[in-house]
């Protein structure tokens, strides 16, 4: 959040989120659920498995170097039945869909970068266990946390995520069971000098049956999601309400729409409030630091701002192919910060180890732990038991800044 927003009297915050159902979350799952079951066979397995969905068709594509075998095909169909694709009526199904496998052995430049890293092929290095894995490609991650909500996380893209996941449960509870798999949200908010004063637009695409008029879907939604959901002090008389503006839902999912893994990556992270790296999470495994940095990259920045150090905090990482320590840590607390940014960076690379074996070991991410975070987001997760969202830290740096 821009320093220039702190000083406006008035300023907007949007962020959208997707249901389990959206072709491209679909994809996400469907990496990260042939990924678990690879590492679970093999927690040292090199997996980068991406899909694409249309019509009648799912093809997996990736480069996966591994001990043993999953069965993709299988895989794929049992995420597909369990997001509740399971009626031919909807155009896509679990059953008839073809399945194409496309996966190869990961390249073996790459892998003899990740085996070991830059530190051990040209150096004596006192810690060769931790610095033996190298990051899987170059790049950047960014983690944030903020103390607008209890999760520390903003509240646009919590409240987006939370609408898609009231879709997904008052149709699977049979609540609306007109309701299909596919949907999506997206939130206004308005801010006034930093804080949230009012939902200024929520807008809502529930995917549903043929046959159900506008006016039941629009009182349905409203009483059961929008209602169940949004908090009451955030809706004025002003505040605008689109249910399926396009008149309607019907046709939808993979029949609409083509969906590919790591399209969603605003909505996997923190919405519109602060830079992504670039990278997907989805079908990585965690030697890949699109992932397992950012993930580390948040659980430092959320103990930051749990310490009381900042209320802001937006912390990035750079990498390079190869190499196990990164080129590059900095933070920006936005103005917010009660020390200098500079006491806060040391405390960070004092007790937060950025080499993926110590991220990977820390955090303990070679377990089969991705296909539930491939969906409503991978952080403010207060559904879930994520190490990454722990604020075990936020003590220890609050002493040592002498807040």
């Amino acid at each position: 959040m821009p320093n220039s927003f702190h000083a406006s009297n008035s300023y907007l915050i949007t962020s959208e989120s997707v249901t389990e159902g959206h072709p491209d979350k679909l994809c996400d799952q469907i990496s990260d659920a042939i990924l678990d079951a690879i590492i679970a066979n093999d927690p040292y397995a090199h997996v980068a498995c991406e899909v694409a969905v249309a019509m009648g068709v799912v093809l997996v594509l990736g480069e996966v170097t591994c001990e043993g075998y999953v069965e993709m095909p299988d895989i794929v169909r049992n995420v597909i039945r369990d997001v509740g694709y399971t009626k031919p009526e909807y155009g896509f199904d679990f059953r008839t869909c073809g399945v194409m496998v496309s996966i190869k052995q990961q390249s073996a430049d790459i892998a003899a970068g990740v085996s070991q890293s830059l530190e051990l092929r040209s150096t004596e290095t006192a810690d060769a266990e931790l610095d033996r894995t190298g990051a899987g490609d170059q790049g950047m991650m960014v983690g944030y946390a903020c103390n607008e909500t209890p999760e520390l996380m903003p509240l646009p893209a919590l409240l987006s995520h939370k609408v898609c996941r009231r879709l997904a449960e008052v149709r699977k509870d049979g609540t609306l069971p007109y309701l299909r798999p596919d949907g999506k949200s997206q939130v206004t908010i308005e801010y006034q000098h930093g804080m949230a004063r009012r939902l200024v637009c929520l807008v809502i695409g529930a995917h549903h049956d043929p046959g159900v008029d506008r006016a039941t879907i629009e009182r349905d939604i409203r009483r059961e999601v929008v209602d169940a959901v949004i908090p009451p002090h955030l809706m004025s008389p002003d505040t605008q309400l689109f249910i399926n503006s396009a008149g309607q839902f019907v046709i939808g999912g993979p029949v609409s729409d083509t969906g590919f893994t790591g399209r969603k990556i605003i909505v996997d992270s923190y919405g519109s409030v602060c830079p992504h790296g670039g990278g997907a999470f989805s079908g990585k495994d965690p030697t890949k630091v699109d992932r397992s940095a950012a993930y580390m990259a948040r659980y430092a920045a959320k103990n930051v701002v749990a310490a009381g150090l900042a209320d802001y905090a937006v912390l990035q990482v750079a990498y390079t192919i190869g190499k196990a320590h990164p080129l590059s840590i900095s933070i920006e607390t936005l103005g917010t910060g009660k020390v200098p940014d500079t006491v806060i960076e040391e405390l960070i690379r004092k007790h937060f180890d950025f080499r993926p074996e110590a991220i990977i070991r820390h955090l303990g991410l070679r377990h089969p732990i991705y296909r539930q975070v491939a969906t409503y987001g991978h952080f403010g997760r207060t559904d879930l038991d994520l190490t990454w969202e722990k604020i075990d830290m936020a003590d220890i740096l609050r002493k040592e800044a002498g807040v």
